[in-house]
């Protein structure tokens, strides 16, 4: 038994504990790339955006995963404010008004957006309007990634940043080693209470932003199955008032 073991009867457990804890901050975080890369996907696929999809580097440490996540995070910030953007720019006022206005419906808020992106990229499908008009009705996704963001910043700076991520078939010590590095054994209680709370925060921000994800692209795969005809939007629009379309073509 180590001599810190003797001095520290609680060791034993507490390194049994930190393994645990810090596999689980990995399996959340492969989690979150796996559910980025399907957000991506449908971004890509119906937004005509060129985000590149994102891999864990198992080479490489937390810190430097976290950096690659909020990057490609960052991008689809960038890409729904443009989204945004260009709503705001082409539309009426009170027209653009009513795609947030949670009164309004759906069919018509859709219509309205596929006649946005029509201009813009000279023809457009139902399915991306409604994708558009998801990403910018969702508060839940966007509060989720400004969340998540920090939290992985947090995690990046914290002492576990710079762990690396491959712990899988490592002995038990030098497991340790590699959590641990330089720290001594005594502060085992300080890691473990440090990976506790960082976890328990970022499982919850990490269910919030998959479950805002799963929305949008389950939304996508119903549309692909069954979904929304574009005809029935072309119906919607045709229905409108004629001034419901004033939209700023000199822009």
């Amino acid at each position: 038994m180590a001599l810190s073991d003797l001095l520290y009867p609680d060791n034993p457990k507490r390194k049994k504990e930190l393994i645990q804890l810090h596999q689980e901050l990995l399996d959340c975080m492969s989690t979150n790339f796996h559910a980025t890369n399907e957000l991506v996907g449908v971004l890509n696929e119906h937004l005509g955006c060129t985000i590149t999809p994102i891999e864990m580097r198992k080479s490489s440490t937390v810190k430097e995963n976290c950096e690659i996540i909020i990057q490609v995070m960052s991008e689809i910030q960038h890409q729904v404010q443009k989204i945004d953007s260009d709503m705001k720019e082409k539309l009426e006022p009170v027209l653009y008004q009513k795609l947030y206005d949670i009164k309004e419906p759906e069919l018509e808020k859709i219509a309205i957006a596929q006649r946005v992106f029509s201009i813009i990229f000279g023809e457009a499908t139902s399915t991306a309007a409604m994708v558009a008009i998801k990403l910018l009705g969702s508060n839940h996704l966007t509060l989720s990634v400004s969340k998540l963001i920090g939290l992985l910043a947090q995690i990046g700076a914290s002492v576990l940043g710079g762990v690396s991520i491959t712990i899988i078939g490592l002995g038990l010590e030098m497991i340790l080693h590699a959590i641990l590095g330089a720290m001594e054994r005594s502060q085992l209680l300080t890691a473990v209470r440090s990976y506790e709370k960082h976890l328990a925060e970022f499982k919850a921000a990490s269910e919030k932003y998959q479950h805002a994800i799963h929305e949008v692209t389950s939304l996508v795969r119903q549309q692909n199955e069954a979904g929304v005809p574009s005809s029935a939007v072309t119906v919607a629009a045709a229905a409108m008032p004629a001034e419901t379309f004033l939209i700023h073509y000199d822009k």
